[in-house]
């Protein structure tokens, strides 16, 4: 699968995303925000998410899409932005996302979020999405909010981060369909 944006290419991962993969999720500042990504991360690590995202992406009626976040012009997956949980049934998914540290800043994964977002409720005609934010990570949650994601709630130490090990209050925020039609970016 493919998206492509205005500067952006999101695309299917491959086994040779690995090295570009270990790359930007081995700096702890992008890592301490993620749940479930170990710190240090290894290559045998960003193998067995590309394999687990490949195996994903054969599926019939697929309930993930993990998506290298590429530049226009580049083959080198500077992040990731997944919709995962998709239940087509009840219309709902989970949006995540993670960039490389010199890319924060410069408005991509406001376009990737904002195709992501576009693709979820327009091609799969989801009705809802959720996003979870550690509430600490103010970047994250300005971002969520800036979407018209709704804050739903805050689970207290909800979640412990695999980098850090640290346990984690977070951000519960929802975004329906309708809301989206309004309030685009």
């Amino acid at each position: 699968m493919k998206i492509v944006t205005k500067r952006l290419v999101l695309r299917d991962l491959r086994k040779s995303d690995a090295s570009s993969i270990v790359e930007y999720a081995g700096n702890l500042n992008v890592t301490r925000h993620l749940l479930v990504v170990p710190h240090p991360y290894s290559i045998k690590d960003a193998k067995k998410f590309i394999t687990a995202s490949m195996k994903s992406a054969k599926v019939k009626k697929r309930k993930g899409y993990s998506l290298g976040i590429t530049l226009k012009g580049t083959d080198k997956v500077i992040g990731v932005i997944s919709l995962s949980d998709v239940d087509l049934f009840q219309g709902t998914g989970t949006i995540g996302y993670c960039l490389a540290e010199e890319h924060w800043r410069k408005g991509y994964m406001t376009e990737a979020l904002t195709a992501m977002i576009d693709f979820a409720f327009k091609k799969l005609s989801l009705r809802r999405l959720d996003v979870c934010a550690f509430t600490e990570n103010e970047a994250s949650n300005a971002l969520i909010r800036k979407f018209g994601f709704t804050h739903e709630g805050t689970m207290r130490k909800n979640v412990r981060c695999k980098a850090t090990k640290k346990v984690h209050d977070e951000h519960i925020y929802g975004l329906l369909k309708e809301e989206w039609q309004r309030k685009k970016p």
